[in-house]
């Protein structure tokens, strides 16, 4: 039934849903129109020099950075602890978020396939803040960064989107997604040619923000790891009452207790070698057809056996 509807409809739905993907968009998209909003009444009131040559514009982000980016130099990041946080929902450049928000529209949707919401609000959180502490960790360890560290800043969803890309890349690596000119390919291709180019890129001029993403990068790629021994995502439990009480409620009673005959040995390795028999076909259809091509069953199937992984 959804994949009848018209995309307005679907981007619709999606945003009325509540759920943490799309609020994380949503906030990112406030902020920057914010930004945008506050610039374009101060142009009103600059001279005619400073919006010419747009000095009025770099005060104004000036500030707004000040505050809520994240700087290079410890003694400022320790003063201004709440900006490892402010500083994934802030961006300046109309690009920089529209591609942020894109890979995390396109990539959040894989994730919550295989996982939960909360678990991607929490790989999030996580990988921007190992992003900040990579950066920070960076910034002032190597030589080369001593000049620029008084000054320098971070700032944008990158590292955090990373982390999310990276986490649902190597936890389903054999999804399939199709791309325009290239056809269909791996997710787990994106996310390493994604690690291999910022590695290669450190030495440009946006070094701080190579190295940030791949703070989120490894984040995304060892809390994957961790699942199921240990979710640190869990802390975010709580919050998801207040982003769709409803649909938590809704969730929490579906887990109820039911005392049915226990199998005997061969009946339970039976279904087991049946139930895995199935999850290996449906894998193999994805990687010859991609996620798109299973039926409600199957993804039901696929999505109820992950839970368990």
């Amino acid at each position: 039934m959804f994949q009848q509807q018209s995309p307005f409809e679907r981007i619709k739905i999606f945003f009325r849903s509540r759920e943490p993907l799309p609020v994380i968009i949503l906030i990112n998209i406030f902020i920057w129109i914010g930004i945008l909003l506050i610039s374009n009444f101060a142009f009103l009131f600059a001279s005619p020099q400073s919006a010419g040559d747009g000095s009025y514009r770099q005060l104004i982000l000036h500030v707004i950075n000040s505050y809520l980016a994240v700087p290079a130099n410890i003694g400022q990041a320790l003063q201004k602890p709440w900006t490892a946080i402010t500083y994934m929902f802030l961006h300046n450049d109309f690009f920089h978020i529209l591609f942020n928000m894109l890979w995390l529209y396109w990539f959040g949707n894989i994730f919550v396939q295989y996982l939960s919401q909360r678990q991607l609000l929490g790989t999030y959180i996580f990988g921007g803040l190992a992003g900040a502490l990579l950066y920070i960790l960076a910034f002032n360890t190597f030589p080369v960064f001593e000049i620029a560290r008084e000054s320098a800043i971070a700032l944008g969803a990158s590292a955090s989107v990373l982390a999310v890309v990276v986490a649902i890349a190597f936890y389903v690596p054999e999804y399939t997604i199709h791309l325009l000119l290239f056809g269909p390919v791996k997710i787990r291709y994106i996310a390493i040619f994604t690690i291999v180019i910022d590695v290669l890129m450190i030495s440009s001029s946006n070094s701080g923000g190579h190295i940030a993403h791949l703070g989120g990068a490894l984040w995304g790629f060892l809390w994957i790891k961790m699942i199921p021994n240990l979710d640190p995502t869990r802390i975010f439990e709580p919050l998801m009452k207040i982003f769709n009480p409803k649909t938590y409620r809704r969730t929490r009673k579906k887990f109820k207790v039911h005392h049915n005959r226990p199998l005997t040995d061969e009946e339970f390795n039976k279904n087991k070698a049946e139930k895995q028999k199935r999850i290996d076909a449906i894998l193999d259809k994805i990687s010859r057809s991609g996620y798109d091509s299973l039926s409600k069953e199957e993804k039901e199937l696929l999505f109820s056996n992950s839970k368990k992984g």
